[in-house]
């Protein structure tokens, strides 16, 4: 079987023989920056060449999904059921009480996406983090295959090879509507509205969900939390019209910044007069500490031999940054061994690999962050070297460059896999590379069109 490294070879030679397919890319960037794939207020940075993924890969990542899912939603199930687990993690209590409120329908976690990074010679996998409601970046691989699939060098490639992209819209329309059809309080013609605090979220990917939504005969909005009115019955969008099923884009530390202007949502939510999808309880799968609390005895007792020694294999050693709880002085000694991330942000906010700081800057993260001194709890994690791939850098100013000074030589990046899980069934993925190593769109990050070749997937898009 080959590898995705044979067939990443086998495009760059195509883009070769095109004389570095310059007009391709110069149609695809262009393509690109008139697109929808923008996130706050800026076209997202991609490659030309997608990340190619063979069966192995597919079978591996979709094993690896939908086993983490399933544990997820033990560890959910118990928090909900059990005080005394409640107490492994440390949370705000208003936080609590919404992950306790009643869910009234069957899904435990109806979306996430789980990111990883996948060894693409021995096929061993490590989880970076766990992603829930707010999970986004399906309209940017929407737009980035878009980009290429017109193209003279994908044209010559599929000639050779069956290729099918990452349907991530309307399999998920089927999948919510599945959800609200469990709904306790179901009604026949409900109104759905896709809710974050819209400064935070990306936008225009609401709304071509909507779209889509509304193409499969369901009226659909896009609202602010902020902007939703409840009287006791019925949750309304500023138009006055009914809300009866929410996707809650928003994470959930947004809904506490925002406490008190977000009432009207807590209380329908209270009220049951509402079904919120994904319920608050998803916060439990965005929080990093969870990382810790799998290894915790609690845990492992309800899990089974496989799902511990799953958890064992693929999740890095995860600690709070606290004298308390682990060695400072190693890890300030060690620092290309570590990360340190805030546990509950997102965005790549203040998340340092010590591999990339020099060891005063290290020493001075460790200062500023352990021990709770940001004012917010801070965990360190055994760093995960990424698997690089070639590939070609973002074509940012192709169209003002000659023809022969265009830069076609592969350039080796670091990977990032997130795996959608859709109701716990693994529907596609989020592919991002980096020239560093953090992973990010602020540190010089992009993202690639994922593609699977020669391989039988379910709901996949045929090119």
């Amino acid at each position: 079987m080959p590898t995705n490294a044979d067939y990443t070879r086998e495009y760059f030679q195509i883009v070769d023989e095109l004389d570095g397919a310059v007009e391709d890319r110069r149609a695809a960037y262009d393509y690109m920056q008139a697109s929808t794939a923008i996130v706050h207020h800026k076209v997202v940075a991609s490659s030309f060449v997608p990340r190619l993924f063979n069966r192995k890969s597919y079978e591996v990542m979709r094993d690896t999904a939908e086993m983490c899912h399933r544990i997820l939603c033990k560890v959910i199930e118990r928090y909900r059921a059990d005080e005394e687990y409640r107490k492994l993690f440390d949370f705000d209590e208003r936080l609590v009480e919404l992950i306790l409120l009643p869910r009234d329908y069957d899904a435990v976690l109806p979306f996430a996406r789980v990111d990883t990074f996948l060894n693409e010679e021995d096929y061993r996998i490590h989880f970076c983090e766990f992603n829930g409601d707010g999970s986004a970046g399906m309209n940017e691989n929407r737009e980035i295959t878009n980009s290429i699939t017109g193209t003279e060098a994908f044209r010559v490639f599929a000639e050779n090879h069956a290729v099918a992209g990452c349907d991530l819209f309307e399999p998920w329309v089927r999948t919510f509507l599945d959800i609200y059809d469990t709904y306790r309080f179901k009604v026949e013609h409900p109104r759905i509205a896709i809710c974050d605090y819209l400064e935070n979220g990306v936008v225009d990917e609401f709304h071509i969900f909507a779209e889509k939504f509304r193409a499969a005969g369901v009226e659909c909005v896009v609202a602010d939390v902020r902007d939703l009115a409840f009287d006791g019955e019925v949750l309304t969008t500023p138009d006055g019209l009914p809300v009866h099923a929410i996707w809650r884009r928003s994470v959930t530390n947004d809904v506490l910044e925002f406490w008190d202007d977000s009432q009207a949502l807590i209380d329908a939510v209270r009220a049951q007069k509402v079904a919120l999808i994904g319920a608050f309880s998803g916060h439990i799968v965005h929080d990093k500490q969870l990382f810790e609390v799998l290894f915790a005895p609690e845990t492992q007792a309800f899990l089974t031999e496989e799902e511990i020694a799953f958890v064992e294999a693929t999740v890095p050693m995860t600690a709070f940054l606290d004298e308390s709880v682990v060695n400072l002085g190693q890890i300030r000694a060690n620092k290309d061994e570590w990360i340190v991330k805030p546990t509950d942000h997102y965005g790549a906010d203040n998340v340092y690999a010590g591999c990339e700081v020099s060891q005063q800057e290290w020493e001075r993260i460790i200062d500023e962050f352990a021990n709770g001194r940001a004012g917010y709890p801070f965990i360190v994690q055994r760093y995960i070297r990424p698997f690089k791939t070639d590939t070609l850098p973002p074509d940012a100013g192709i169209d003002d460059t000659p023809d022969g000074a265009v830069e076609s030589e592969p350039v080796p990046y670091n990977n990032m896999n997130g795996l959608y899980l859709y109701n716990g069934h693994f529907q596609g993925v989020f592919s991002r590379l980096g020239p560093h190593p953090t992973i990010s769109k602020t540190n010089d990050g992009m993202t690639a069109a994922s593609l699977w070749v020669d391989c039988d997937v379910p709901d996949g898009l045929e090119l």
